[in-house]
């Protein structure tokens, strides 16, 4: 059964389609491009072959990728994100930078070209600017800012720039 958490906000709606275990590290063996199922299971010591193709199923639901059939007889196919799920290669990024700065030392998200690690910003395209965390915050469409919606100290909204 998969988790409902009751609440609007954006962060616990994501989790809803995303948070289960396992799925993300599925999206981060496609990133680089379709795999095999059997690729998949190898790529990910310790899941279960009816896990992963629920996990599987649950993201072609949620459009997260697309199923293409190599072989009819038996049925065997490649998986692919679509562009939906290559956006959450930002995430996964993400989730690299901070694990290798305070969980697994020993591996850093790199810049290719120069080798230097990276770090996740916000940036607007808008304005052509990085943003601060600080001036960062959710915003409903009808334009109130809850309390738990801010990024400064609680009930503070954060600073517009």
């Amino acid at each position: 059964m998969r988790k409902r958490y009751g609440q609007t906000c954006p962060v616990a709606k994501t989790l809803e389609v995303i948070g289960d275990r396992w799925t993300l590290l599925v999206v981060r063996d496609l990133l680089p491009g379709r795999r095999r199922f059997r690729d998949l299971l190898d790529s990910l010591p310790g899941i279960a072959p009816n896990m992963l193709s629920d996990r599987l199923k649950l993201m072609e639901e949620h459009q997260l990728i697309t199923r293409h059939f190599y072989s009819d007889h038996p049925p065997r196919a490649e998986y692919e994100l679509t562009e939906k799920g290559k956006e959450l290669g930002v995430i996964v990024g993400a989730l690299a930078a901070w694990g290798s700065r305070h969980v697994e030392r020993r591996v850093r998200l790199v810049h290719a070209d120069c080798g230097h690690p990276l770090q996740v910003d916000y940036y607007c395209p808008d304005c052509d600017a990085r943003v601060r965390k600080t001036e960062v915050r959710l915003k409903r469409s009808g334009g109130t800012t809850s309390a738990t919606e801010t990024s400064g100290r609680r009930g503070t909204p954060a600073p517009r720039r």
